[in-house]
C-alpha cells in the first residue's frame, strides 16, 4: 500500500529493465520503488524540472 501523500500507479515494465533496477536499486540500498522515484527527479532535474518531495514541502514525517 501507497504511503500518505504518495500517488500509487501500476506499471507494467520490460522483465530486463525491471533486472537492471533490482541490480541498481540493491547497489544504491534502496527498494526499487524508491530507485524508479530517484530515477525520474534525476531525469527531470536534467531537464531544468526541480520536484520536491513531500518532505520539502512540509508533508508527512517532518518534525513539529
Amino acid at each position: 500500500m501507497a504511503s500518505p501523500g504518495k500517488k500509487s500507479y501500476p506499471l507494467r515494465i520490460d522483465p530486463a529493465l525491471w533486472e537492471q533496477l533490482q541490480r541498481l536499486a540493491a547497489n544504491d540500498l534502496r527498494s526499487v520503488n524508491a530507485e524508479i522515484e530517484f530515477l525520474l527527479r534525476e531525469a527531470l532535474a536534467r531537464r531544468g524540472i526541480r520536484v520536491a518531495s513531500a518532505r520539502e514541502e512540509g508533508g508527512q514525517g517532518d518534525p513539529p
